[in-house]
């Protein structure tokens, strides 16, 4: 470790002049482009086999389905050309070095990470340079895992495939219908160290400076020589206990110690720049055997600690980043850090809210950062983080109770909705800017479409359960775009996944079902007609505005007055007109928003915040606005046993309780801090919008 006498003996050392460091290239501006799990689309997966799927152009795709990418939180396939795309564009706007804030492959399996390797080294001859810190899908586990693999790649007919490493139980009992080759286990620190090691990873004789938490050497006596020799594995890990960090933090009654890999570091590639490479993958040893320490089923992944658990299982970390934050301060040098993990709350402030309306654990709430963390990471002097892992879009600022001020940008990921990357620009050590680059258009993002439409064919076709299972809405292969297709898939995500998966079941019957006409009509309905009455009146052929699921009521449908339920609805959509005539919004134009059209616009709206809002139109953003503000005063919580509903709940009780508190946190999503092209100033601590054209709520 760098001792805290040697980092303030070093305060005086270096300096920053901004330096151009090649030509015209913005040697003060990095690209960070996160979460780009790349996936080599026409990678060789060394098993005679199966190569792949034969393709127009000769060539074969080894590639997941369209049905697996409609159900994941990300893009396995057209990532591969975002990526490039957004190489191309950081380049042609001068930008050459670019970050990873983690998870820039699939799951780190040879293939993919070869691949990825392979399109660095590429654009390497263009005068880029990269550096990488690692997510929770490179590596998933400490180290290497030989039985893993997919089940959801696509076969030469439109079917499904399975491929495996050759130690998966599959391979070895030879099962048929799996594919078996070692390019899809996934791969700990050692491999990924050596694979990637010239990407930030290890010292660069280009390098101004570099470190990791564990070099010994003075800062003013640094050689490459000496930080290669210590860059090495080996002289590169810590103690972790299941309770937390060990060595010289251990407590007693600490259980499951063992050493694992770190591969943080701080690099000066241009003079005065320091980029702070944040390893905040933290693989608690819950299930270490001790005769199998290196075995990756001893841990726990890190997909949900991120920075909660780094200020109990890393503290050796948090003090280096204190000491190389003091040491930037002190010498002038323009930081910035980042990891695949936010430091603190990136849903626009609107995680209670969020936790409060909808299922337990739905929109992944655990992975949201503790006040206290937010507190602790601030604490250390850090002024500037970008992160990912969430592929949102998003920016934050918080104040530590010793006045330190750090703000957290989360760059989204270039697989998803909202697909950009961040370009951050520095004008002085206490001032940036921060600008979103969207990739709307990307060449080549439809070249697979053809293999979908066979398989697309292949699932409807088949009379089988679970290919009938896989059916999707083919009009996704009319995409126009890359964002028209991204948007698109969204909808779709959220039809077959998101609605089952965050929606209680009342609130799923809603969404699913009312148009923003009846919506606004629900949100003035005052009515004593039960939901078992309404589903009696459905039943009966009554036109409903909604069908109540069986599985969300206590009971059964019971009879029902359609003359009172007819007059009741009347009276709410007279209401109803009203308020959108006051506020200047058509009508009849509202019954054109469907629940498709909401709900993907809800979930676009988590992952993108406010840039989601030009997809939507002034229109419909006014729409929106207008529902924002169109529920009662007091609202109640409908009676409930579990997740069903009490067959006497009036109709309109759990709309107005639940989808007021939606169109609330809508609101936040949309209306959060700048996060599109803004500016910091740290000494101000303040957030300013430049010139963004983003429509608001």
């Amino acid at each position: 470790m760098v001792a805290g006498a040697a980092a303030l003996a070093l305060a005086g050392c270096g300096g920053s002049d901004g330096d151009r460091a090649d030509g015209g290239t913005n040697s003060q501006a990095v690209a960070f482009m996160a979460d780009v799990h790349f996936q080599d689309v026409y990678g060789d997966l060394k098993n005679s086999s199966f190569k792949g799927v034969p393709t127009a152009n000769g060539m074969f795709a080894t590639i997941r389905t369209m049905y697996a990418q409609l159900t994941s939180t990300r893009l396995f396939n057209e990532n591969y050309f975002a990526f490039r795309a957004a190489l191309d564009d950081s380049l042609a706007k001068g930008v050459k070095l670019v970050a990873f804030p983690g998870d820039f492959s699939d799951d780190g399996q040879p293939l993919n990470v070869n691949g990825f390797r392979a399109v660095l080294a590429e654009y390497e001859k263009k005068g880029m340079r990269f550096f990488i810190a690692p997510g929770n899908h490179d590596p998933v586990a400490p180290y290497d895992d030989d039985e893993k693999g997919k089940d959801d790649f696509m076969a030469a007919n439109g079917s499904t495939v399975k491929v495996y490493a050759k130690n998966y139980q599959g391979c070895l009992n030879a099962e048929a219908n799996v594919v078996c080759t070692d390019q899809l286990m996934e791969q700990g620190y050692a491999s990924l160290l050596r694979d990637l090691a010239p990407y930030g990873l290890m010292p660069n004789e280009k390098d101004v400076y570099w470190e990791t938490p564990y070099s010994t050497y003075a800062q003013d006596k640094y050689s490459y020589a000496e930080a290669a020799r210590q860059a090495q594995l080996g002289q590169r890990s810590y103690e972790i206990c299941k309770e937390g960090e060990g060595g010289r933090f251990k407590q007693a009654g600490y259980t499951n110690c063992t050493s694992i890999a770190d591969v943080s570091y701080l690099v000066e590639p241009v003079k005065g720049l320091w980029l702070l490479s944040v390893d905040a993958n933290v693989f608690v040893p819950d299930k270490l055997d001790p005769a199998k320490p290196n075995s990756p089923k001893g841990f726990t992944g890190a997909g949900n600690a991120g920075w909660n658990k780094m200020t109990t299982h890393k503290k050796s970390v948090m003090a280096w980043i204190e000491s190389v934050s003091a040491r930037a301060k002190a010498q002038g040098k323009q930081l910035v850090a980042f990891s695949h993990y936010p430091t603190m709350d990136f849903y626009a402030n609107q995680t209670d809210a969020i936790k409060a309306a909808f299922k337990p654990g739905a929109f992944q709430t655990a992975r949201v950062p503790e006040q206290a963390t937010a507190e602790a990471v601030a604490a250390t002097g850090l002024p500037l983080h970008i992160g990912g892992h969430m592929h949102f879009n998003g920016t934050n600022d918080y104040l530590s109770k010793s006045g330190k001020y750090l703000v957290n940008v989360q760059s989204p990921s270039l697989a998803v909705y909202g697909a950009a990357y961040k370009i951050v620009r520095f004008d002085t050590p206490r001032k940036v800017d921060v600008q979103t680059v969207a990739l709307n258009n990307v060449p080549r993002f439809n070249e697979l479409f053809p293999l979908y439409e066979m398989e697309w064919k292949y699932v409807e076709g088949s009379s089988k359960p679970e290919d009938a299972k896989r059916r999707w809405d083919k009009a996704i292969l009319s995409s126009t775009s890359y964002g028209d297709f991204t948007s698109r898939y969204f909808g779709e995500l959220s039809r077959l996944r998101f609605l089952d998966e965050y929606w209680t079941c009342d609130m799923k019957d809603l969404v699913s079902q009312l148009n923003l006409q009846q919506m606004l009509t629900m949100a003035q309905l005052d009515t004593k007609v039960t939901y078992a009455q309404l589903a009696g009146l459905a039943a009966q052929g009554v036109a409903v505005p909604f069908k109540p699921s069986a599985g969300c009521l206590q009971g059964s449908p019971v009879a029902g007055n359609a003359a009172q339920w007819a007059a009741d609805w009347s009276v709410a959509e007279n209401a109803a007109r009203a308020k959108a005539q006051a506020a200047g919004v058509d009508f009849n134009a509202l019954a054109k928003v469907s629940a498709y059209t909401f709900y993907g616009d809800f979930h676009r709206t988590v992952y993108a915040g406010g840039l989601s809002l030009n997809d939507m139109g002034k229109q419909r953003v006014e729409q929106y606005r207008l529902l924002m503000s169109a529920f009662p005063a007091l609202t109640s919580a409908p009676q409930k046993t579990g997740d069903k509903l009490a067959d006497s709940t009036p109709v309109g009780q759990p709309f107005q309780y639940s989808f007021k508190q939606v169109f609330s946190i809508l609101k936040g999503l949309g209306s959060g801090k700048p996060s599109d092209h803004f500016s910091v100033d740290f000494d101000a601590r303040t957030l300013r919008a430049e010139g963004s054209d983003s429509l608001k709520f």
